[in-house]
């Protein structure tokens, strides 16, 4: 034995200096995007051209959360990876044959928590991307289901630049909300100095989570009555199908991103991205100019006095905002709340809008508690009422 170092420890011991850094709260719409669709719980796809850190992303991102990442290199894997592989038992007539999951979903099953980040998914070949889609709609693999706490996350190079790169498939892109990564040469500057922006966690406030599942009801869905043709669409060339675009499940997303971001009072942009990214530019840039000429009433506010509020003046808004009415009674349902929203629904009658009140007085009647009175509000619906079904008798 001597003392005498092994040639390479101080250049091992450089490097562990150079790899030492940290983090500074800095703004950085891009990761405070990604923050926000992982805190919604949505699969995200980072798209950026190779070595521009979307991985280094993911691992500060999973620091801050505190939550172990797991990574799988997709371009190398078998469809059986993420379909499971069939295991023989004593008698599969009776028993069946259960598929084995990885190890990597074992793992994660186990801890009950984690971010599961799949990379290079553009270098997947079609088999594994049909592979892929159980696992990021339905959590499964193999026979094993991932727990509802595990955050899907996943990253691809364009096909112009990804090694032996492939269009994904629509089914497999319609299940991501797909966010550009670029690079700041700021932010690139200062990491070389040891230090890179840290993951601004967008936190849901629990005295807002009614309010903001309303507003963003009332919104999707006046937007998609005023432009029903957004509802799907799907683009015409395969580079546009391999990305976000408008259906019923990225609507689901969208609705799920603004109320996390209106609960958590994410940045305007950061919710811009994540909108966008989830049902493309053309549905996600109208949606958001949409919503800056909404501006809708706090409706908790307006169903505690009912009476102080003005109805908006244009349609859609007047939509958007019984709609969102109505969905804030269904988050608590008591009889004065119910009351409330009638009263509302009246002012609409007297407003010369009767039309615009009918389906979401449809909606309210359905909440009704058998032992709640019939309020003199109700009137002007009655017939509507009646023959939807919802106010059977007299």
């Amino acid at each position: 034995m001597t003392d005498t170092p092994a040639p390479l420890a101080a250049a091992d011991d450089l490097t562990r200096q150079l790899l030492d850094r940290r983090s500074e709260p800095a703004e950085n719409p891009q990761l405070e995007a990604l923050a926000l669709a992982v805190t919604a719980n949505l699969p995200v796809l980072l798209w950026g051209e190779p070595g521009i850190g979307k991985s280094a992303g993911l691992e500060r991102l999973a620091l801050e959360l505190g939550l172990p990442l797991e990574t799988v290199i997709a371009s190398v894997h078998e469809p059986s990876d993420f379909s499971g592989l069939p295991v023989v038992g004593d008698d599969p007539a009776r028993d069946g044959v259960p598929m084995a999951p990885p190890a990597w979903a074992v793992r994660l099953a186990a801890r009950g928590t984690g971010l599961l980040f799949f990379d290079e998914l553009s270098s997947a070949p079609p088999a594994v991307q049909a592979a892929l889609l159980r696992v990021v709609l339905e959590r499964r693999v193999g026979s094993l289901e991932l727990p509802p706490a595990v955050r899907i996350v996943a990253a691809a190079n364009p096909p112009s630049s990804a090694a032996d790169g492939w269009h994904l498939a629509p089914p497999l892109a319609n299940r991501f909300v797909h966010l550009r990564w670029t690079h700041d040469p700021r932010t690139v500057a200062r990491g070389m100095t040891g230090v890179w922006p840290a993951a601004s966690m967008p936190l849901v406030a629990p005295d807002r989570v009614s309010t903001a599942i309303a507003q963003a009801r009332g919104v999707v869905s006046g937007f998609l009555t005023a432009r029903p043709g957004l509802a799907h669409s799907l683009p015409e060339s395969a580079e546009g199908r391999g990305g976000a675009w408008p259906s019923p499940r990225t609507w689901e997303m969208v609705l799920r991103l603004l109320a996390t971001g209106g609960a958590a009072g994410a940045s305007r942009q950061a919710l811009s991205e994540a909108v966008v990214g989830a049902i493309g530019d053309g549905a996600g840039l109208e949606l958001l100019s949409y919503m800056e000429q909404l501006d809708l009433p706090d409706p908790n506010r307006v169903l505690a006095d009912p009476k102080a509020f003005a109805l908006p003046e244009r349609g859609d808004r007047q939509l958007a905002f019984l709609t969102a009415v109505v969905s804030a009674v269904r988050s608590e349902p008591t009889r004065r709340r119910w009351e409330a929203g009638w009263q509302v629904l009246a002012k609409a009658v007297e407003a010369g809008v009767p039309d615009v009140a009918a389906r979401a007085a449809t909606d309210l009647a359905m909440m009704r508690d058998p032992a709640w009175p019939v309020p003199e509000d109700i009137d002007a619906f009655v017939d509507l009422l009646r023959l939807s079904g919802a106010l059977p008798g007299s």
